[in-house]
């Protein structure tokens, strides 16, 4: 499996679907901001990549709209149809 290691923090690439992961456009886009998130999700929309942090259904600041479980409604109703993405967890 793909890792990457930003800002001393490791993760690992669970899912690459359409080659949408890129590690250098992630290190570029990812900021301090997700650093208490279980999971990053970038997605590629218009030669863009957004990224949004998620967490594991047992972490105490997971609430509907970033609880992991969510992920497929997310990628349905957020994001670009059929667009590449990624989904980075944390170790």
């Amino acid at each position: 499996m793909k890792q990457v290691t930003i800002d001393d923090i490791e993760y690992e690439i669970i899912k690459d679907y359409k080659n949408g992961y890129n590690k250098d456009d992630f290190i570029k886009r990812y900021t301090d901001y997700f650093y208490d998130f279980d999971y990053v999700v970038g997605d590629w929309a218009y030669g863009k990549l957004r990224l949004k942090g998620f967490y594991d259904s047992k972490n105490k600041n997971c609430k509907e709209f970033n609880n992991f479980d969510n992920l497929d409604n997310y990628i349905k109703n957020n994001c670009a149809f059929d667009c590449s993405y990624f989904v980075a967890k944390r170790k």
